[in-house]
């Protein structure tokens, strides 16, 4: 079984595969804990929509996609932030419309162009086994950016999301953190998007986040175990995929959910011991 294992690995297109996926897992998985605590676990999936019809425009247009989704995602994230707390359109209701909207815009801007061959299944549900050296190269430098900024502003991040309020009123810029948090998660969610496509991408944001969460209190636990568990759940989902010809990325969801459910029941005899 090892030397399967090991086997399975010797393949460029598999290094490229995991190289990739583990990078995207971990700046997911620590986003995703902070989304999950600030109430604001959708906006991951809704990022992924209008990352999908922003790629869809750009491939009608000829356009090269990452220089069109990479800002228009990172608008629809600024955006989706600012009106979090806006009494006439809440923040719920703003992602329903941005992500149902641009699904439906990049659908229909690929079915009614003639001419244009996209296979929409791999964005809508990634092709993680096709990533070029390219993406692999470009996927490193914007995940080591990510994870820098995460360190870099650790205690801040910590502040705002436990208590904004409180943070503003020591001072701290709360809201330029915020957005800086939503700015991370929106190039999380493009270059994330071509391995587990806009279908799935969200679930490595919120899965491992959830998942820690049922069995961890404290904020840094949390975040560890998040990406430690991510990490984890990709390797396991990569490797089920690679032995029994499933869907990678369904793969690896379906790993997440068995995590989930045993960290419950771990969490749940816990208290019970306690």
């Amino acid at each position: 079984m090892l030397n399967s294992v090991l086997d399975m690995f010797s393949y460029p297109f598999m290094q490229r595969a995991v190289i990739a996926g583990l990078l995207i897992s971990l700046c997911a998985a620590l986003l995703g804990v902070i989304l999950v605590l600030k109430n604001l676990s959708m906006i991951g999936d809704g990022l992924s929509h209008v990352a999908f019809g922003a790629t869809a425009v750009a491939l009608v247009a000829n356009l090269a996609p990452l220089k069109i989704a990479i800002p228009v995602v990172l608008i629809a994230a600024f955006f989706l932030m600012h009106r979090r707390h806006s009494a006439r359109l809440r923040g719920d209701a703003a992602v329903a419309i941005l992500s149902t909207g641009a699904l439906a815009i990049g659908v229909m801007a690929i079915s009614v162009t003639p001419g244009v061959n996209v296979d929409l299944s791999s964005y809508m549900f990634g092709s993680i086994l096709a990533v070029s050296r390219e993406d692999v190269l470009l996927c490193i430098v914007l995940s080591t950016v990510i994870l820098l900024l995460f360190i870099l502003f650790y205690p801040r991040i910590f502040a705002v999301t436990f208590d904004e309020d409180f943070a503003r009123a020591s001072g701290l810029r709360a809201e330029g953190y915020a957005l800086l948090c939503a700015a991370l998660t929106a190039v999380t969610v493009v270059i994330g998007m071509r391995l587990m496509g806009a279908m799935l991408i969200s679930s490595l944001i919120i899965f491992p986040a959830v998942t820690s969460l049922r069995l961890f209190r404290s904020f840094r636990a949390a975040v560890l175990s998040s990406a430690v568990l991510s990490a984890l759940c990709f390797l396991c989902g990569i490797t089920v995929s690679y032995f029994f010809s499933t869907p990678a990325g369904a793969s690896i969801v379906c790993v997440n959910i068995v995590f989930y459910l045993l960290f419950s029941l771990a969490g749940m005899l816990t208290k019970r011991v306690r």
